[in-house]
C-alpha cells in the first residue's frame, strides 16, 4: 500500500465539510500542544476547541473510547483552566513539578479504572449502535478489531496524562508520548490519514515538552 492509498484515498469518499472539520481539529490540537510546551494558559482554549470537533469525528468512526476521552478533555480542560489561572502569577504561565507519591498511585488507580470502563462500553456498542435498542443487539466484545483494543488502552493513557498536565506534572509528557505513538497506526487504520499525521507532530512535541518542562524545573531549582 502506497502513501496515496493511505493518506488521499480515504478522503474521495468524505465530503468538504468533513476533511475541513478534520483539518480543523488538527490545527488547534497542535497549537494546544505548543501552548502546553510553553507552559501557556492558552493551551486550553484552544484545545477545547480541537477535542469538541474530535468528539464528532471520533463517534462518527466508532472509536468509542477516544471519543469519550475528548468529552473528558473538554471537562479536564475547563478544569485546567481554571487551576493554572489559580497558580499562575501572570495568569498565563505557570510553574511545573514532578508528581507526589500519592498522586502516581492515584494517576495507576485512574488508568485501571478507565480501562474497565473503556471495555464496559465496548461491552455495549452492538446496542449503542443499533440506536440504543436490545432488538437484534448481541452484546459482547467479539466485534472489535486491534484498532479499538488499541483505543481501549489508549484512551486510559491519555486520561492520566490530561489529569497530570491539569495539576503541572511533567510525567504528564511520558503518557502522551506513548499514547500519541500509539495512535499513528490506528488512525491510519482507520482511514483517518491527517489525524494520524496529526499523532505523529504530536508524538515529537510531546518529547520536547518533556524535555523544556525539565529544564524548567531544574533552572528553576538552582535559581
Amino acid at each position: 500500500m502506497n502513501l496515496y492509498d493511505l493518506f488521499v484515498k480515504p478522503y474521495e469518499n468524505y465530503s468538504a465539510v468533513q476533511i475541513l472539520l478534520e483539518a480543523t481539529g488538527t490545527v488547534f490540537g497542535i497549537l494546544s500542544v505548543y501552548f502546553s510546551i510553553k507552559k501557556n494558559i492558552w493551551v486550553y482554549p484552544t484545545g477545547i476547541i480541537s477535542t469538541l470537533i474530535y468528539v464528532y469525528i471520533l463517534f462518527n468512526f466508532g472509536l468509542l473510547g477516544d471519543c469519550m476521552i475528548n468529552v473528558y478533555y473538554t471537562a479536564m480542560s475547563i478544569y485546567g483552566w481554571i487551576l493554572w489561572s489559580k497558580n499562575s502569577k501572570d495568569h498565563i504561565h505557570v510553574d511545573v513539578s514532578w508528581a507526589t507519591r500519592r498522586e502516581r498511585m492515584f494517576a495507576g488507580f485512574l488508568f485501571v479504572l478507565s480501562m474497565a470502563l473503556v471495555t464496559l462500553i465496548y461491552y455495549y456498542k452492538p446496542y449503542i449502535d443499533n440506536h440504543f435498542s436490545m432488538d437484534g443487539a448481541n452484546l459482547g466484545l467479539y466485534h472489535l478489531d486491534w484498532a479499538n483494543w488499541l483505543d481501549v488502552i489508549t484512551t486510559s493513557i491519555f486520561l492520566v496524562g490530561m489529569w497530570l498536565m491539569a495539576r503541572q506534572r511533567i510525567e504528564n509528557w511520558i503518557f502522551w508520548i506513548i499514547g500519541d505513538f500509539i495512535c499513528i497506526p490506528m488512525m491510519i487504520f482507520k482511514e483517518l490519514g491527517i489525524t494520524s499525521v496529526q499523532y505523529l507532530v504530536f508524538t515529537i512535541m510531546a518529547i520536547l515538552g518533556y524535555l523544556n518542562w525539565k529544564k524548567s524545573l531544574k533552572e528553576k531549582n538552582i535559581q
